[in-house]
């Protein structure tokens, strides 16, 4: 299976999410008027994109509707497809990996699948030819290093850890140590998982950054948040958050095969205009592939 299908299949809760609410606007309404957009507005709010970026898209569509003398609900759809796309473009959504070593951090709550997307993640970059090593700084749960342990081993990546309530920031100087020593092209940095109200979380956050810059002040530094698509609108709060600690760089969606609430994904983009560079769709090592919207938004719409 591509990924495209594994996209569409992975996809499929939040497809007939939209089918059921957008699809019945486009059934009902034969003319493409203010009560047509009044309704496919209500529809795209329903659907977890969110009330600001809903509003946004619809006065895009009628500016559109009126330049391109648009008639048909199924010229509307495509352009509203086409909305979405110019909105989830919001910038490049390729990695910047060029130095050697170069840095992935990677940030979010616990229980969005941060250590597992670290896992794929590695694997993606080994199967294109690059040594990995990873840091297993999120030395506050012994759960979270042993997990992290069998992801490495999983992925052909080197690990560098310590035992449980080390100094985070140490594990992390050793493991730039063992990336520069053994000529590795990508540290991927995993973090505990900080909430906006545990200071001392985000303090380790800032110290880990500071150990980073200062060890590899001209590397090449990704900063990957995870994001659970099942949690919906918390996702925004969540991204907000982080943004305040640390320049995130990009997003990384996990667990959309199991939640309707898809949508989200374009209303975190545009309200942060941060890009999603990896979406997850399913719990294999091969699960996880570069973000591409046209895929994205065919999935769903």
């Amino acid at each position: 299976m591509g990924f495209f299908d594994k996209l569409k299949s992975g996809l499929i809760k939040t497809k007939q999410s939209f089918d059921e609410k957008i699809n019945n606007v486009f059934s009902t309404f034969r003319k493409v008027d203010e009560d047509f957009l009044d309704e496919l507005e209500e529809a795209l709010i329903m659907s977890d994109i969110g009330m600001e970026t809903s509003v946004n898209i619809i006065s895009s569509l009628r500016d559109r509707i009126k330049k391109e003398k648009i008639e048909e609900p199924e010229e509307v759809k495509k352009a509203l497809r086409e909305e979405m796309k110019k909105i989830l473009d919001v910038s490049d959504i390729s990695l910047h990996l060029n130095t050697k070593p170069s840095v992935i951090l990677v940030v979010g709550v616990n229980g969005v699948g941060k250590t597992t997307s670290i896992g794929k993640i590695a694997n993606n970059l080994v199967k294109q030819g690059k040594k990995v090593v990873v840091a297993a700084a999120d030395t506050f749960r012994a759960a979270a290093v042993e997990q992290l342990e069998i992801w490495a081993k999983r992925s052909n990546s080197s690990i560098v850890k310590r035992e449980e309530g080390v100094d985070p920031a140490s594990v992390v100087f050793d493991a730039i140590k063992t990336a520069k020593n053994t000529d590795a092209d990508v540290l991927i940095v995993d973090t505990a998982g900080r909430l906006h109200n545990k200071k001392y979380l985000m303090d380790e956050l800032n110290k880990i950054q500071k150990v980073i810059n200062k060890e590899m002040p001209e590397a090449d530094k990704e900063v990957l948040l995870v994001i659970d698509g099942t949690t919906g609108q918390n996702a925004i709060a969540q991204v907000k958050a982080f943004k305040e600690e640390a320049d995130i760089t990009g997003l990384v969606l996990t667990k959309l095969d199991g939640t309707a609430k898809g949508g989200v994904v374009i209303g975190i983009v545009e309200e942060n205009k941060i890009p999603v560079k990896f979406i997850g769709v399913g719990e294999q090592i091969d699960d996880m592939e570069v973000f591409n919207s046209q895929d994205f938004v065919e999935a769903i719409i």
